[in-house]
C-alpha cells in the first residue's frame, strides 16, 4: 500500500462508521473509487438489511457522474461478499464494472465469504491489496459485534453502568437520576444506537420503568429491546413495550400472563435453566442466531452479576461522575470476595473526558 492507498482507505472507513446505526445485522462498510491518477469518482456505505452494499453505492455514485470505471482502483474496508445473500455478490459488480484494483481493509468472517471474495476477484484478473494489519484491526473493532457473531455464534456483550467516584449506581432508596450529566447520557444513547439489541431486567423494569429506546441521538433504527423476565413480571403499560421499536423477552417457564403479552404482539422465548432461571448462555446464542451483532446492557446488580460472573460480558462502558454517594446500590453483586485473586481483572481500553464526568472502555484481562 501507498500513501494514496492509504488516504482512500481511511476515507472508506470513515464512510463506514456513517454506517452506525443502519446495517445490523450487517456490517458497516465503506467504499471509495478513484481513477486512475488517483481521483476520487464514487463513494458509499452499506445501506440498511436488504438494500444495496457499499460497492454498489460506490458504483452508482461513479455511473451517475458519468464516470468511466474501467481500470479505476477500489478501497473498501471489508472483503466484498462473494455469496447471493438480499442482495447479488459485490465482488461481481465490482468485476462486471472492469476495476483493475481492490485495496480491502481487512477479510470478512463470515464463513460464507472468508477470503473467497478476494479469489473471485482475482481469478477475474483483478489486483487485491490486503490492508496492514493496524487498518485491519480498526475495521474488525469497527464491526466487533460482526465478527463475534461470525466467529463466536454470539453476540458482542457491552454493559454499560453510570456511577459514583465511588461505585454506587443508585442510593439506597432507589434514586438514580441523574447521577451523570447530560453529555454522558447522550453518550450512552450513541452506544444504544450501534447496538442490534438492548437488553435489561424485570427489577429494572419495575424500579424504573426505562424506555430503552434511542431518543437523545439521531438513528435511522431502533434496536431490539430485549428482557430478561423469568416469570413474566412484565406490568401493563411499561414503556419498554411500547413504541417505537420491539420487545423480546426471555422467560424460563409458563405463566398466566404470557397469552396477554403475546396478544400485545410481544414475543416470549422460554430458555429455562436448572435453577428455574433463564439460561443467559443460550439467550446469547439465540440473540446471536437473530442477526444480533452487538448486545448493549443496561440492567440492576444482580443481572449484571450473573453475566459478569459466566464470563459473558465483552466490554464495561462506565461513566464516572465526580460525586461521592456514601452507602447505595452496587455496580453488580459480586462479592463478597475473601481473596484479591477472586476479583475479575480488566484492562483499560479507553479512558474519556465527556463533559464532567469520564468514560472508561474496559475489557476481561486475558
Amino acid at each position: 500500500m501507498n500513501d494514496r492507498d492509504s488516504h482512500h482507505l481511511a476515507h472508506a472507513l470513515a464512510l463506514a462508521h456513517d454506517a452506525i446505526g443502519l446495517t445490523e445485522p450487517n456490517p458497516r462498510v465503506g467504499c471509495v473509487l478513484a481513477d486512475a491518477q488517483g481521483v476520487e469518482i464514487g463513494s458509499g456505505h452499506t445501506q440498511a438489511a436488504g438494500d444495496a452494499h457499499a460497492e454498489v453505492m460506490a458504483l452508482r455514485s461513479a455511473q451517475a457522474a458519468s464516470r468511466d470505471l474501467r481500470g479505476a482502483s477500489a478501497y473498501v474496508s471489508l472483503e466484498p461478499c462473494s455469496h447471493h445473500g438480499r442482495t447479488p455478490p459485490c465482488c461481481d459488480a465490482l468485476i462486471a464494472a472492469g476495476v483493475a484494483r481492490v485495496v480491502v481493509g481487512a477479510v470478512d468472517p463470515n464463513p460464507l465469504v472468508a477470503g473467497q471474495g478476494i479469489e473471485r476477484l482475482r481469478a477475474a484478473g483483478i489486483e487485491v491489496v490486503l490492508a496492514r494489519e493496524e487498518v485491519a484491526a480498526q475495521v474488525r473493532e469497527l464491526n466487533i459485534g460482526f465478527f463475534s457473531r461470525m466467529q463466536r455464534g454470539r453476540p458482542w456483550v457491552r454493559m454499560k453502568i453510570a456511577a459514583s467516584l465511588d461505585g454506587r449506581t443508585a442510593l439506597g432508596n432507589g434514586v438514580s437520576q441523574w447521577i451523570t450529566g447530560e453529555a454522558a447520557r447522550a453518550d450512552g444513547h450513541a452506544w444504544r444506537k450501534r447496538a442490534g439489541a438492548v437488553l435489561t431486567g424485570i427489577g429494572t423494569v419495575l424500579e424504573d420503568n426505562p424506555r430503552l429506546d434511542v431518543r437523545l441521538v439521531s438513528t435511522p433504527r431502533q434496536p431490539l429491546r430485549v428482557l430478561v423476565d423469568s416469570r413474566l413480571q412484565l406490568p401493563d403499560g411499561a414503556r419498554i413495550a411500547q413504541p417505537p421499536g420491539t420487545l423480546l423477552v426471555y422467560a424460563a417457564g409458563d405463566a398466566p400472563r404470557e397469552s396477554a403479552l403475546k396478544l400485545r404482539g410481544i414475543e416470549v422465548v422460554h430458555l429455562p435453566d436448572a435453577n428455574g432461571k433463564v439460561d443467559l448462555e443460550a439467550m446469547l446464542r439465540d440473540l446471536g442466531a437473530r442477526g444480533v451483532n452487538e448486545l448493549h446492557v443496561e440492567a440492576g446488580h444482580k443481572l449484571n452479576a450473573s453475566l459478569l460472573k459466566t464470563g459473558m460480558v465483552d466490554e464495561l462502558l462506565v461513566y464516572l461522575a465526580p460525586l461521592l454517594l456514601g452507602d447505595g446500590r452496587d455496580m453488580a453483586a459480586l462479592g463478597p470476595f475473601s481473596q484479591l485473586t477472586e476479583g475479575l481483572r480488566y484492562e483499560f481500553h479507553d479512558v474519556r473526558r465527556v463533559d464532567a464526568d469520564l468514560r472508561v472502555l474496559a475489557r476481561p484481562k486475558p
